[in-house]
């Protein structure tokens, strides 16, 4: 009996029975598991994925070293806890002969293949999860929430964030995470900026990342493009540019070298200094042809030799600089909610009316969206077409406004074209020369880039002059040294 007393005593007494030591155990056992697994994944992916390898050699790890260090530090204390009750510890003995062993081994393996089973679901979901736009766009909503929503209504909706923002290999991959600590940092303590600034400044070069898609040595040739306007009149009358958009191509050996890409044609070399942080300002060009002849253009003022470490290269994202976080502009916004039939045009001055409740301050969206219904509303009392135009305004500002981030279509000027944003003008305004005084960054050559083959309204647009037709500005001739940018704001 006594005997039977002190083998049971020293059952209880086994080192692993105990609380911590079983927590650590299974711990032990799931991160490691989920570490194999997710290993096999990242292996055999065909597409390296960072927050993969994050999950595979940081989490799962540290994980598996604290659920170790657990179960050791169980061990330990529940060895000192016998101790200083006077016994000693027990040495574990499973005889498979005993049903009541068999029972409990059984059980132990049914638990274990269950718990993993768990592991390996949870870990690829948090896989999944955190290759999400989602987790990228959502995990800091207040802060990430204009380019989440920017983002899901841009022609890239449908690429994975990391896959433009990251790319493969550890090097940027490294990169982007000493980057995330510091952006993790700002968010938990409110050190960020409203807006956040752009362009980002230590982004990866575009023939990384946008070039596995669109590659240079592919000839673009021309492209016909309509573009829909309405003017800000009592009937909103619309003008509409129909134009040929020379695009060219970069590579001889596919097609001929000019138009708009030629800036990025294999052969040439195009340099730039920028005296502001946006890269609105450019005063210095170097261009090396495809002899090797290097030519510099200077504007009026720059006369400093120019900082080596301060050139840059052009590439795609120069011109390409809103990819994927389109900021409409107001007057855009509603032009296309017109064209569209979201906005009824045969609503008096509906577009001067619907661009004026947009642009106004507000200091939330809430007060945004309660304001666009009050003014629409008192403009056309007694209008049944108010209540969807109502609708299609409040939708506008929120996809295009947030006034907690101070992000609109004015924080983020957009390179493409010239007409809101000085985007070509910045090097092709007429003043950038050499030194000499004989060649000049051209700014009046409009037909190297694009020709108008009709504008205006109705039959208008059926004229169609393939040779190309003078600008005509609607409300009346302009100055013609003037650039578009110089009066237009995205307001109208």
């Amino acid at each position: 009996m006594d005997n039977d007393k002190s083998a049971s005593a020293e059952r209880r007494s086994l080192l692993l029975q105990n609380w911590m030591t079983v927590g650590g155990s299974i711990l032990s056992i799931g991160s490691f598991f989920s570490f194999v697994f997710l290993f096999l994944l990242d292996s055999f992916s065909r597409v390296s994925n960072p927050y993969l390898g994050i999950l595979t050699y940081l989490v799962a790890p540290s994980f598996l070293v604290l659920g170790i260090g657990t179960l050791i530090a169980g061990i330990l204390w529940h060895r000192l806890q016998i101790r200083r009750a006077g016994g000693r510890p027990a040495v574990l003995k499973i005889d498979l002969s005993h049903p009541r062993d068999r029972r409990m081994m059984i059980r132990a393996s049914l638990a274990v293949i269950v718990f993993l089973f768990i592991s390996a679901v949870g870990s690829y979901e948090s896989y999944e999860y955190c290759e999400s736009v989602e987790f990228c766009g959502r995990a800091c909503h207040t802060v990430m929430e204009p380019e989440a929503v920017t983002y899901l209504h841009s022609p890239h909706a449908r690429v994975a964030c990391v896959e433009c923002h990251i790319g493969s290999g550890a090097k940027w991959f490294v990169k982007s995470k000493v980057s995330g600590t510091r952006q993790v940092y700002a968010v938990l303590f409110d050190k960020y900026q409203r807006p956040i600034p752009t362009p980002v400044h230590d982004l990866r070069p575009a023939q990384d990342t946008c070039e596995h898609c669109h590659w240079p040595q592919k000839f673009s040739g021309n492209r016909d493009r309509t573009y829909s306007y309405f003017l800000g009149d009592k009937t909103n009358t619309p003008y509409s540019l129909r134009m040929l958009l020379k695009v060219g191509g970069g590579d001889p050996a596919t097609g001929p070298v000019g138009g708009i890409h030629w800036h990025m044609s294999i052969a040439n070399k195009v340099e730039y200094i920028a005296s502001d942080d946006r890269r609105q300002v450019i005063p210095w060009v170097r261009l090396t042809d495809q002899q090797g002849k290097v030519t510099d253009f200077r504007s009026v003022g720059f006369t400093n030799e120019p900082d080596a470490s301060k050139i840059r290269r052009m590439d795609c994202i120069d011109c390409h600089n809103r990819p994927s976080h389109n900021y409409q502009t107001p007057n855009d916004s509603v032009d296309l909610a017109l064209a569209l039939g979201q906005l009824d045009g045969s609503l008096p001055y509906v577009k001067t009316n619907a661009i004026f409740a947009l642009t106004r301050t507000y200091s939330n969206k809430t007060e945004a969206l309660d304001w666009i219904a009050t003014h629409l509303s008192d403009k056309y009392q007694g209008e049944p077409k108010i209540k969807p135009a109502i609708a299609a305004v409040q939708m506008l500002y929120t996809n295009n406004f947030f006034p907690e981030m101070k992000a609109s279509w004015k924080s983020y000027p957009d390179n493409i074209g010239h007409r809101d944003w000085p985007g070509c003008f910045r090097c092709h305004d007429g003043k950038h020369k050499t030194a000499d005084g004989k060649r000049t960054i051209k700014a009046d050559d409009c037909n190297s880039c694009h020709t108008i083959l009709a504008q205006g309204s109705a039959e208008e647009l059926g004229k169609m002059t393939p040779a190309g037709q003078a600008f005509k500005h609607p409300g009346g001739d302009i100055d013609p040294t003037s650039t578009c940018n110089e009066c237009h704001d995205g307001t109208f």
